[in-house]
């Protein structure tokens, strides 16, 4: 055979003397990035932090909670007797929004004539509940008690965030159990005074003990304050707080 007539050879760029290894790095870095990417997208930190359903009235906690003062336990009555924090029913509400009455002179609480409140209304002539969407969901399996946490010393924001800053609620805290244990291990970096619980605007730096000492770091007055209301509330002690038996009854 000729050599004019002898099939042409395909001859690859020098460049392509790199894919191999860049071809073996993209399948070592898809290898850990993908179940990294899975864990952490399917995670309950990411899962269930800014969920914030819309809700069948849209009640504003930044005006309620925030601008005028009213105290969670206004709404929320059993916080520190049982372990649901009740959602309030629609009496409570008629209470400020009650409709008025023309045939008798009463023109009604505030914004009673409001299209926002009629769930509301409604709720209160049928005495059907409102079917508010539940945010702040635990796993049936997990026992938790709100009575036992406000009455030692630890705040609605602690789990709630600033909910008085909150137009929409949302969760704000992953709510897993590695974060619940976190806290159960080291009690005291959530304690406050049993007076100030609801006070979501309170700091520890404006505790006594901490006013005594010239103590302005907000975590270093949170460790002295927290250490000394442990011993206080009889906090018990991190073999119990962390026992399998403590949530899961």
């Amino acid at each position: 055979m000729s050599e004019e007539a002898a099939p042409k050879r395909f001859i690859f760029p020098r460049w392509a003397n790199y894919a191999l290894p860049v071809l073996a790095v993209m399948i070592v870095g898809g290898a850990l990035y993908v179940p990294v990417a899975v864990g952490l997208g399917f995670s309950p930190k990411t899962l269930a932090v800014g969920y914030a359903p819309v809700q069948p009235v849209p009640y504003s906690h930044a005006m309620h909670a925030g601008q005028l003062g009213l105290d969670c336990r206004y709404c929320h009555s059993t916080v520190e007797k049982t372990a649901f924090a009740a959602i309030p029913p629609a009496q409570v509400c008629v209470n400020c929004h009650r409709q008025g009455n023309k045939d008798t002179g009463d023109p009604g609480g505030i914004r009673a004539d409001s299209r926002r409140l009629a769930p509301i209304h409604d709720s209160w002539r049928s005495g059907k509940p409102v079917n508010w969407i539940k945010i702040h969901d635990l796993p049936d399996y997990v026992f938790f008690n709100h009575s036992a946490h406000v009455n030692h010393g630890v705040g609605c924001v602690s789990c709630h965030g600033r909910i008085d800053q909150m137009d929409v609620v949302q969760q704000v805290a992953p709510l897993s159990m590695g974060w619940c244990l976190d806290c159960h291990r080291a009690p005291e970096n959530n304690l406050r005074p049993k007076d100030q619980v609801t006070n979501l605007g309170w700091k520890p730096t404006e505790h006594p003990l901490a006013k005594d000492k010239n103590i302005t770091d907000v975590a270093e007055a949170q460790k002295l304050v927290g250490e000394a209301l442990k011993k206080e509330y009889g906090i018990r002690d991190q073999q119990y707080m962390t026992s399998c038996f403590t949530c899961h009854r």
